[in-house]
Formats: structure tokens, C-alpha cells, sequence
């Protein structure tokens, strides 16, 4: 299958998930806020985002059982556990993560939300430019 149906399938999928979880509780599936809440513990017996959060981490291994993607990461893996924990800063920060402010705000045509893209897209870009093109730093 080519590249892009694949990406196309996986948008479809993450779409078709979103709107059945707001859907079936009422409540925008902001993966950030859905991690907080299945790792308190006084909320992980109120809520099912743990079900939600464990679809996101066992999909991938399933998916690999049928096929092998042709995926090579050569990032230092203290670069990529910094950029999460940065990631991870910013969400909390911007009340608000990729996913709850990215697919959900925007299509809810959220201006706080389109704003908040807009800015950590900008942000993404901005940083990607620097490290690897200013400083030549290649993680």
C-alpha cells in the first residue's frame, strides 16, 4: 500500500476515534488530558480514557503483527526523551496538547484552539530550523 493511503487510513482512524469518544462521553479526546486522568488515581475508575490510552500504545504492536513498516529511528534517544519532556511542558502550558487543540479545536473551529496550532506549529518549525541548520546539529 502506498505511503499515503497509510497516513490517509491512520488520519481516518484518529478522526472516527476522536468523535466517537466526544460522542459516547462528551468529552474532547485531548490524548494529554486523557493520559492525566488514566494515571490519577482518583479519577482512573471514573473514566474510561485509560481504555482510550491503552488503544494508543497496544494498536501499534498489533499493527506490526500484520505488517512491518519500513520505519529506521537513528535520533539520539536522550534528544527524544528531552523533546517529550519538553512536549509534555508545553501542553501544560498551553492547557492543551496536539491532539485536544490540533484535530479537536479545529474542528470545532475553536479560535483559542487554531491559535494554540498555529503557535506551537510555528514553535516546531522555528526550533527544527535552528538545531539543525544553525547550530548543524543533526539528533
Amino acid at each position: 500500500m502506498h505511503s499515503f493511503l497509510w497516513a490517509f487510513s491512520g488520519g481516518l482512524l484518529l478522526g472516527v476515534a476522536v468523535v466517537g469518544y466526544l460522542y459516547v462521553n462528551g468529552r474532547i479526546a485531548g490524548v494529554s488530558g486523557l493520559l492525566a486522568q488514566a494515571i490519577n488515581p482518583k479519577t482512573i475508575a471514573q473514566t474510561p480514557a485509560i481504555w482510550f490510552v491503552l488503544g494508543l500504545v497496544i494498536t501499534p504492536f498489533i499493527f506490526s503483527y500484520f505488517y512491518t513498516p519500513d520505519i529506521q529511528i537513528d535520533s539520539n534517544p536522550y534528544l527524544l526523551i528531552l523533546a517529550g519532556l519538553l512536549v509534555g511542558f508545553g501542553t501544560r502550558m498551553g492547557s492543551g496538547c496536539t491532539s485536544g487543540h490540533g484535530i479537536c479545536g479545529i474542528s470545532r473551529l475553536s479560535k483559542r484552539s487554531i491559535i494554540a496550532t498555529l503557535t506551537f506549529m510555528f514553535a516546531g518549525f522555528v526550533t527544527v530550523y535552528l538545531i539543525r541548520h544553525v547550530l548543524g546539529v543533526n539528533p
